[in-house]
């Protein structure tokens, strides 16, 4: 006898596949591209959980995906939400670890802005006690992707640069860069956000709108000598800073915030120089990692929020019933994280 009902609420998609234009991560109304909903509570198959949602995020690759502009196409009638933290009530065949346990996931066949999420269980990492619901709710899209880049960076050498500096995960790869001994280069739009950035560990903090910028880069550059360039803007200046790095550089693009597309001004620097242009994408990341290297980033993930090194800055919670319709003005009117709580 199951202890959940057979019906949920869930802010549903109500367009399928992808869109034919790209306007970024802004909305002006979720009722554009969501709808709530009372739906059946999704079963779990073989190898997947059901788990009743405690709280979920909402990241710039949702307000991507709920528009059509993600590398997965959207299925009108299915909830929204990657990314979430709740407890296992239901297993299918080879799952039954999980059962009872409080999990982060990442939903894989019903979207996280829901009551109920269906997942695959090796899409979901169990929670230590003393990380919180809505530390758990930023579990993965974000802490994985900072632990796994910023791996890649220091395999590179002592310096890296960051663009969106600001975000969150720009936030958690500072910091975790200075705690390596690494010299983190963040990228910023606005002068006042320099010094956040200096006490969460930037090494640099480049300001891309001072008409000093080229000038700084270029010093910067000298003394740093970067090999790797963790993007989530991937513009024509983006370009320009990749084109400005030493012999070898990389460039990982993980993000597209802005809609600018960039043309590529150096190509003989790919040929004569060794520097490569590639994606990061977490998803095919948690697929294809070795268990035991993703076992070794989940714990230091967990420690990080267990022991205060790491925190969400949550600036908003959402109750699922008014999602659809405060979602545009509250992701508009704050800074911080945007939680989605089930009531």
């Amino acid at each position: 006898m199951s202890d959940f009902p057979d019906s949920m609420q869930a802010a549903i998609l109500t367009h399928d596949g992808y869109a034919q234009t790209a306007s970024g991560p802004a909305i002006d109304d979720a009722a554009d591209w969501l709808q709530a909903a009372e739906i059946p509570v999704p079963q779990p198959s073989a190898g997947q959980v059901l788990i009743r949602m405690r709280a979920a995020s909402v990241n710039p690759s949702d307000l991507h995906f709920i528009k059509g502009e993600y590398g997965q196409p959207r299925v009108k009638g299915h909830p929204a939400g990657f990314e979430g933290c709740g407890d296992v009530v239901a297993t299918g065949e080879g799952a039954e670890a999980l059962a009872g346990q409080r999990v982060a996931f990442v939903a894989a066949g019903s979207g996280a802005w829901a009551e109920y999420v269906v997942t695959q269980a090796m899409m979901c990492i169990p929670l230590r006690p003393d990380v919180s619901d809505f530390d758990g709710a930023a579990q993965i899209v974000n802490p994985l992707t900072a632990v796994a880049m910023v791996d890649i960076a220091k395999q590179a050498g002592d310096a890296f640069i960051i663009s969106a500096a600001t975000s969150q995960l720009g936030k958690l790869m500072c910091a975790l860069g200075r705690d390596l001994g690494l010299s983190p280069i963040a990228l910023v739009r606005r002068a006042d956000a320099v010094d956040q950035l200096k006490e969460l560990g930037a090494a640099e903090v480049l300001v891309t709108s001072d008409a000093s910028f080229t000038d700084r880069l270029t010093e910067v550059m000298r003394e740093l000598k970067p090999r790797v360039f963790l993007d989530a803007v991937a513009d024509q200046q983006c370009e320009t800073i990749f084109t400005a790095m030493p012999n070898g550089a990389r460039w990982i693009i993980y993000g597209k915030l802005s809609t600018e597309l960039p043309a590529l001004t150096q190509t003989g620097q790919l040929i004569f120089m060794g520097k490569r242009i590639e994606g990061f994408w977490l998803t095919q990341w948690m697929t294809s990692t070795p268990p035991q290297d993703q076992m070794r980033v989940v714990s230091e993930v967990q420690a990080r929020f267990a022991d205060g090194r790491w925190s969400t800055d949550v600036a908003a919670t959402v109750p699922l019933r008014d999602l659809v319709s405060t979602l545009a003005e509250t992701l508009k009117t704050t800074k911080g994280k945007v939680m989605i709580v089930p009531e």
